[in-house]
């Protein structure tokens, strides 16, 4: 499988902590810290240590290698290892179940590939990257809800793979897996026939390949397919048959995972073998053939529960207590089932995972229920019915995301312009088959010009909600994402090499709250981040949020310019002069006052639009935590620079600097700061 792209297998596989020795690590640590090594080799280094070392157990450090393997890919101008650094990054965040802060790396990463193939035309493995970031993308686009989006992803990959293999070129197993994420989707759509048509296809491009953990996962794949498909038929003969099936596909899955030494994957393929055999117990009519399915069914899903509690995989193990408690209220032992249901419940809730919760209180209140503890049982019903809800409830809320912006307001205005010559033409034809005679006329003129004036009326409500629309939209986004939201329904991700980001941070807030009432204190917040939001459009910054008293606002974004640091730092200074004012009244008055402390720092950072609820534009990066780092590390009543900012603004007139020499700052280390001030 492809070390970068092998995402379709990577949330199924874990690296046991005792795979790797120490030796092996210290190895590439040694690789990684010696900067007289070519960038090539450190690269090289970091990379593995995100993959074999540090991705399972220790997603944040993966992160901070990819990060510092992407600084040495742009100095070189490697583009295939940028390309390979924006995805190690997207897949830490998406192991961690963080998927929205997953899309613009995976997007930066089809970027890079892009730019590669076009300084490279013709060359297939350029060709192989951006076919590999399209299925990445698709998987993403799959977990997320958006299907029709992650169709699309892999259309191109598959158009793309195709044609490299009409020249020859060995793209077997990436057909092979893209094709078994399209039998994924299908699947996810409960459309299981399609389904199994793709993962059929895949099977047969893996047999090709020989074993290994793709073929194993498309194996179970099409054992759950069949499995579906024999609860959906009518007839009982072609219902066993496929369960029989079934039951062959999941035993040749377990049979390769163990040879592979793939405990998760094992952990997966006893708990299907399980599912079946309860299956297959609900359906037997003959009453000793249901308890001996039923106790099998029960032995294997123990046996999963224990791989997957050692390899620490939780969704899993809360799906199999969730189905051993099921089992166990089958085999009318309900206390037993109380004890693993509440234990899946518990996890469930834990991983934040709201069909794992709900599964769980569905079966505790079958338990409770037989138990006769009625008011347990009715909590768990009403959990149930809640958690069910609200999985329905955010498939249906990423459906209208997917619509809202899709929506064209020029063909609203169309179709009432069309309604209004319609009856503006039957008017005509009434009047014209009237007597031309001056009332008819009369009355004809009044009834054109109440419908010109309901016309003219309907088209400037419609303007009005237009520009309203417009108007909330472009007060939480930039003007130029907005617009791209409204003509493709979606804004890209874009990396920005050089934006100035400045925070802000209360002084003594807490002791001041404890001061004022809340309304009090809100007023207050409310009158200075509104004296800050002016300053921030005066001199062009971009304002990306608040996070209870502290502000943060950046200058270079949307659309890069050169003046951002000079832009900031004199919107710093203007924000220090409004708190320092602010407090002179405040004291003349014997009122609390705020004090602030101000903090910039300058470099790269990603920008664009998170969140499937509520649209947000926000930055991410390095560049972020160093400037609180800069807040944070500065003084009451000052604006702290950090060195990269100094050396763009030491210049420009009118500004003063003290130098504050190399002063710690947390998680950073030793950092070079200035204060800064309006010259005499």
């Amino acid at each position: 499988m492809h070390l970068r792209k092998g995402l379709s297998a990577l949330l199924l596989v874990v690296l046991s902590s005792g795979s790797h020795s120490q030796s092996f690590q210290d190895s590439l640590l040694h690789v990684w810290n010696d900067p007289s090594l070519p960038d090539s080799s450190r690269i090289s280094a970091a990379h593995k240590l995100i993959w074999r070392v540090y991705l399972q157990r220790a997603p944040d450090t993966a992160r901070y290698y990819a990060g510092e393997q992407l600084k040495l890919a742009q100095r070189a101008g490697l583009l295939k290892q940028e390309s390979s650094a924006y995805n190690n990054i997207a897949v830490t965040h998406h192991i961690q179940g963080d998927l929205e802060q997953a899309i613009p790396y995976y997007q930066l990463s089809l970027d890079a590939d892009v730019k590669r193939a076009r300084a490279r035309p013709g060359d297939a493995e350029a060709v192989i990257g951006i076919a590999s970031s399209h299925s990445n993308l698709g998987i993403l686009r799959q977990q997320l809800g958006d299907l029709p989006g992650a169709m699309r992803h892999y259309d191109h990959a598959l158009h793309l793979l195709d044609s490299l293999e009409a020249k020859g070129a060995d793209v077997n197993a990436k057909i092979a897996a893209v094709q078994n994420s399209i039998g994924m989707a299908h699947e996810t759509q409960k459309n299981s026939a399609d389904a199994l048509l793709w993962f059929r296809r895949a099977e047969e491009r893996y047999e090709r390949e020989g074993p290994g953990s793709s073929m194993a996962n498309t194996l179970s794949n099409i054992g759950n397919a069949l499995q579906r498909l024999a609860v959906e038929a009518d007839e009982s003969h072609a219902r066993d048959s496929l369960m029989v099936l079934a039951q062959q596909y999941h035993d040749r899955s377990l049979k390769v995972r163990e040879g592979l030494d793939d405990r998760r994957g094992v952990a997966n393929s006893l708990n299907n073998i399980a599912v079946n055999l309860q299956q297959q117990a609900l359906w037997s009519a003959v009453d000793s053939e249901r308890k001996a399915l039923l106790m099998q069914a029960e032995g294997r899903f123990r046996e999963s529960a224990s791989m997957a509690e050692a390899v620490g995989d939780r969704q899993s193990l809360a799906n199999t207590w969730g189905n051993l408690a099921e089992n166990l209220v089958l085999q009318d032992r309900a206390a037993e089932a109380v004890r693993f249901g509440e234990r899946a419940l518990a996890l469930g809730r834990s991983i934040d995972h709201a069909e794992s919760i709900q599964r769980a209180a569905g079966n505790l209140h079958a338990a409770y229920k037989r138990l006769g503890r009625t008011g347990p049982a009715l909590a768990m019903h009403e959990l149930y019915v809640a958690m069910r809800d609200s999985v329905l409830n955010e498939e249906n809320t990423r459906n209208m995301l997917r619509q809202q912006y899709a929506y064209d307001y020029a063909q609203r205005e169309a179709l009432l312009v069309a309604e209004q010559e319609k009856r503006d033409a039957l008017a005509a034809e009434e009047l014209r088959r009237r007597n031309v005679q001056r009332n008819a006329f009369i009355g004809g003129f009044l009834l054109m010009l109440a419908l010109a004036g309901t016309f003219l009326f309907q088209r400037n409500r419609i303007n009005k909600e237009k520009h309203r629309s417009e108007e909330l939209l472009l007060n939480i986004l930039p003007g130029e994402v907005a617009d791209e939201l409204k003509e493709k329904g979606e804004a890209e991700a874009r990396l920005i090499d050089q934006v100035t980001v400045l925070f802000t941070d209360f002084n003594g807030f807490t002791a001041m709250s404890e001061q004022l009432g809340p309304k009090e204190l809100v007023r207050d917040l409310h009158e200075c981040f509104s004296a800050f939001d002016r300053i921030c459009e005066k001199h062009g910054l971009e304002k990306i949020k608040t996070i209870g008293d502290a502000y943060m606002a950046a200058g270079g974004l949307p659309s890069p310019n050169t003046t951002h640091a000079s832009d900031v730092v004199h919107a710093a200074l203007a924000m220090r002069d409004f708190i320092a004012e602010g407090k002179k009244h405040k004291i003349e008055k014997g009122l609390p006052y705020f004090e602030i402390r101000i903090g910039l720092h300058t470099g790269p950072v990603v920008a664009g639009i998170v969140g499937v609820k509520k649209f947000s534009y926000d930055i991410w990066g390095d560049t972020v935590n160093t400037a609180s780092r800069m807040e944070s590390s500065g003084e009451v009543g000052q604006v702290n620079l950090s060195g990269t900012t100094h050396a763009l603004v030491k210049d420009q007139p009118g500004l003063s600097f003290t130098p504050r020499g190399r002063v710690q700052a947390k998680g950073k280390g030793e950092l070079e700061m200035w204060f800064v001030e309006r010259s005499a």
